[in-house]
């Protein structure tokens, strides 16, 4: 089983940037594809993006988070960012990480509010 947590969200300006963190439990990180997605107030839980495992070479994005968002991962700190650039009110949600291994893995969840 592998546990997940979200850290780094807060309130931000519209225009501004936000790093967000997840941490995993375990020693087999690197095996697993990581995925944020995010979940706006009366809206269903969205995808936002995913990182292949291993050294993460490979990464998609939401057409709408596309070239503002990026995903990086670092394995010896068993952690997946998410780094947004050029925020906008529409981004406002709680932000999920999730691992994809034999099953997959969700974390509790950080809110992220961007004001305009």
């Amino acid at each position: 089983q592998v546990q997940l947590v979200e850290s780094g969200g807060g309130l931000v300006q519209a225009g501004g940037s936000l790093r967000l963190s997840c941490a995993a439990s375990g020693r087999t990180f690197s095996r697993y594809a990581m995925g944020w997605f995010r979940q706006a107030p009366g809206k269903e839980r969205e995808f936002v993006g995913v990182i292949s495992r291993g050294r993460g070479g490979s990464t998609l994005y939401a057409d709408s988070v596309k070239g503002r968002f990026t995903i990086s991962r670092d394995n010896d700190k068993n952690t997946v960012y998410l780094h947004m650039n050029s925020l906008k009110a529409e981004d406002t949600a709680v932000y999920y990480c999730a691992a994809d291994g034999s099953e997959t893995w969700w974390g509790q969840g950080t809110q992220v509010t961007v004001s305009s």
